[in-house]
């Protein structure tokens, strides 16, 4: 076979079918008498959101020339929009005024709510916490006191006879004077006068 043959100029293959179907189904462009491929979107405008129209690019810059989501819209529509685009246009309520956080306060749901709330608690996570909660007495002191308690070796419902007893008492043993000259416990009879001091500070002694 002679490949260079001039016959070979003048042999011309058609599309196939497949090539034919794909091109009969492309879509067109929208814009009124064009048949060329709509392959660039452009949206619908207002109140159609998330549709759009196919244009070729011809069409589709001259359409975005003109495109104006905001016209007919009045001032006074201008500035709704505007205020309710700070917020993503997504509905808010005023404090006090959510529907939903309403029942759930009535029904018990807020911290400190006496009713059992209206969920499924099948571990009895939520209810043994309340139950600990009301179990556990409030402590009589705060911190501070307590801990100046700790460190005289009494809890916190000892009263300021017995607090002043042991004060004593303590002294008596760290001090050098009181025991022989024995300063290794210095240290230990330091953190006594500041517990001491500290119990005084709070009303307690």
């Amino acid at each position: 076979m002679n490949f260079n043959s001039r016959l070979f100029d003048r042999i011309r293959i058609g599309p196939s079918e497949a090539e034919a179907v794909q091109e009969s189904d492309a879509p067109h462009c929208d814009h009124p008498g064009c048949k060329r491929p709509g392959e660039f979107r452009a949206p619908k405008g207002r109140g159609r959101e998330g549709q759009f129209f196919l244009f070729c690019m011809e069409h589709v810059k001259a359409y975005n020339a003109t495109y104006n989501y905001f016209q007919g819209m009045n001032d006074e529509a201008l500035a709704e929009y505007a205020k309710d685009a700070a917020i993503g246009h997504r509905p808010t309520w005023k404090l006090g005024v959510n529907s939903k956080a309403a029942r759930m306060a009535q029904r018990g749901r807020v911290a400190g709510g006496g009713e059992q709330p209206d969920v499924q608690d099948a571990f009895n996570i939520f209810g043994s916490r309340r139950t600990q909660t009301a179990a556990q007495p409030e402590p009589r002191v705060g911190v501070v006191a307590r801990k100046a308690l700790e460190a005289l070796g009494l809890d916190e419902n000892a009263d300021p006879v017995a607090i002043k007893a042991r004060y004593k008492e303590l002294v008596k043993r760290f001090h050098p004077d009181a025991n022989g000259g024995d300063r290794s416990r210095e240290g230990t009879l330091q953190e006594i006068l500041k517990a001491y001091q500290q119990l005084k500070s709070t009303g307690m002694v």
